[in-house]
């Protein structure tokens, strides 16, 4: 399995663990929500798709709406297929979730896996935030390497381009320190205050989101997934 078709399944799986869906509403939720898949055709999405079921973590069945009810009695087509998470698909959804390996750093992955930082643990959270970072500064030193061995040899528009691609990593960098502030911040809030008492949390729990007051958890929105 390419890199990118694991990406799309992990986001695929996320999404449908927010709720049922149509093909095209999927494909419209990816394109909009996940800038990674602006450029997406519904020839990659299908056989996706057909995979996930294959391998029992969807299940296909028949729009049920009335609006589908409509359309398949005006059209004389068979009803739209809607796609569900099963239980054994959410379980796989949750063990990608807590993986954090080095291709979660990566561009076109970290940005899928952020996208579902709201079904993250913060534990997990905090470990993706800190290695984009690490891997950030990494590739921040090897550009700052390569621009001054090469910067004689560089006419004024090509060096403009080095230092917006290098300012462009920094600005990420700056960004991820502030969102790691946050999520500690939100863990220490946990933590006893000096009369033994536990302190507010103000996060969404474990598995929310950035901190935010009057934050509670709310209810998993795959407790309707078939078994």
């Amino acid at each position: 399995m390419s890199r990118r078709s694991g990406i799309l399944e992990f986001a695929v799986l996320g999404l449908l663990r927010e709720s049922p869906m149509h093909g095209y509403e999927l494909r419209k939720r990816l394109n909009t929500s996940l800038g990674v898949f602006r450029a997406f055709s519904y020839g990659t999405l299908y056989p996706c798709l057909k995979t996930l079921v294959a391998n029992g973590w969807l299940i296909e069945e028949p729009g049920s709406t009335p609006e589908d009810a409509l359309a398949t009695t005006l059209s004389g087509r068979r009803a739209k297929i809607v796609y569900r998470l099963t239980a054994e698909g959410k379980e796989h959804f949750e063990d990608l979730l807590s993986q954090t390996g080095p291709d979660a750093y990566e561009d076109e992955h970290f940005a899928a896996r952020f996208a579902f930082f709201g079904q993250t643990s913060r534990d997990v959270r905090m470990r993706v935030l800190e290695g984009r970072r690490s891997r950030l500064e990494e590739r921040l030193e090897k550009m700052s390497a390569s621009l001054a061995r090469t910067r004689e040899r560089l006419d004024d528009y090509t060096l403009e381009l080095q230092r917006h691609g290098m300012e462009s990593v920094e600005r990420e960098v700056r960004w991820l320190n502030e969102l790691i502030e946050s999520e500690r911040a939100g863990r220490d809030q946990r933590r006893p205050g000096p009369d033994g008492a536990a302190r507010h949390d103000n996060t969404s729990g474990e598995s929310g989101g950035l901190p935010r007051p009057g934050g509670t958890p709310g209810p998993d929105p795959s407790d309707d997934t078939a078994t």
